[in-house]
């Protein structure tokens, strides 16, 4: 519940920033390029697209922009979803959302060519096993996976502009931490290392096509630069992986 509450507070700022985040979605693309990499040869087929843990919804909109027929977004923020459905609807851009917690998603199997999720979804998930199956079961054989998600070792980094260090009261290997950041409110961050993630997508059965570490992290707090950042620690990584036809 906690979680929860916290998450909500923390997505009225979708609601605050309205008109701020519609011209973004209008005039830029919230997709980095390691994204648009891997995923332009998925989307030029016009995959029907599943975005877990939607957000603010600017993704949705950016993957239509580059070729996707449609896009569902699942978030369990009332706040949030109902702030990316007017994006979209005033965007005239085919996206859809629906008010659920992740996993136990309420749409039905084999609904989807491309689950797509990240950018601070994982680290609200306790059992990423119950999650990999879920995504595995919204799948279509030959459907993919991708998640572009930040680092299980970010918990770690300071944000100390002078030099990276790390936190002493983390730690890699630990299940979980209180968010000191955003959204704060004493939000509980599961922790999982990338090899927990990696061993969860393939007992799912899913095809692991592609995992990659990078430099750059998907959110920066604004107007700081932290060492972290800078190049020498992975802040972010991509996955992709597809289900056998």
């Amino acid at each position: 519940m906690e979680n929860r509450n916290a998450w909500e507070a923390a997505s009225k700022k979708h609601v605050h920033e309205y008109r701020e985040l519609l011209e973004q979605a209008r005039n830029s693309s919230s997709l980095v390029a390691c994204e648009l990499e891997l995923l332009r040869p998925l989307l030029a087929s016009r995959p029907v697209v599943v975005h877990l843990q939607s957000g603010h919804g600017l993704d949705d909109i950016a993957l239509v922009a580059e070729g996707a027929r449609s896009v569902v977004g699942v978030d369990f923020s009332s706040v949030a979803t109902l702030a990316a459905q007017r994006r979209a609807d005033e965007l005239g851009v085919d996206c859809r959302y629906v008010v659920a917690a992740v996993p136990g998603v309420p749409l039905r199997d084999g609904c989807t060519d491309l689950v797509y999720t990240g950018k601070g979804a994982l680290i609200w998930l306790r059992d990423l096993e119950v999650w990999a199956a879920d995504v595995a079961r919204l799948l279509r054989p030959g459907g993919h996976l991708f998640v572009h998600e930040g680092h299980p070792m970010v918990p770690l980094w300071t944000w100390d502009e002078d030099e990276p260090r790390i936190r002493p009261d983390r730690g890699y290997f630990e299940r979980s931490h209180v968010n000191d950041t955003f959204p704060g409110n004493g939000a509980v961050e599961w922790q999982a290392t990338l090899a927990e993630i990696i061993t969860a997508v393939l007992g799912a059965g899913l095809e692991l096509r592609h995992v990659a570490e990078h430099p750059e992290p998907f959110w920066k707090w604004d107007g700081l630069d932290a060492a972290a950042w800078r190049g020498q620690l992975p802040n972010t990584f991509t996955l992709l992986a597809r289900k056998r036809s």
